[in-house]
């Protein structure tokens, strides 16, 4: 478990440090805000949409070393997938960070983030963005919050 926590802190500190596709997404075609008041983490993540999938995607924000390190490996894991491999991602992880069972087993290297379900309190952090996501997935103009 040592071996687990060493990289989880790793690769949460290198995300953070140097977050993977931090920059606003000037073609996209769907977007959405995400706010924790919480913590005051604020992320807005840019969707293009093409044929059913996410031809590519990107984020800006601000907020813990936690949920800018989700918001960067949650935009390397959706790029390419379709909505439908998306939606099961979003529900292993959510699974994954609250501690249930995971039957999606397909996370990569998001599995790091399990160390989160031992932090309740920090689970709202993780999954803001991919709740901001399913917002500009779903293409409504509305703000999502984790209250």
């Amino acid at each position: 478990m040592s071996d687990l926590k060493d990289l989880y802190q790793e690769v949460i500190l290198d995300h953070n440090k140097s977050p993977r596709n931090f920059k606003e997404l000037c073609d996209s075609n769907r977007k959405a805000n995400g706010y924790n008041p919480l913590c005051g983490d604020k992320v807005t993540v840019f969707l293009k949409v093409e044929n059913g999938a996410v031809a590519d995607v990107t984020f800006v924000g601000s907020g813990c070393a936690i949920s800018t390190a989700s918001a960067s490996l949650m935009t390397e894991s959706v790029k390419g997938k379709s909505l439908d491999e998306i939606e099961l991602l979003f529900q292993g992880f959510r699974d994954l960070v609250t501690g249930k069972p995971v039957e999606y087993t397909e996370l990569g290297k998001l599995e790091v983030f399990q160390g989160v379900s031992e932090f309740p309190v920090r689970v709202k952090c993780a999954t803001l963005v991919w709740h901001t996501l399913q917002a500009a997935l779903a293409n409504t103009g509305e703000a999502t919050t984790t209250e």
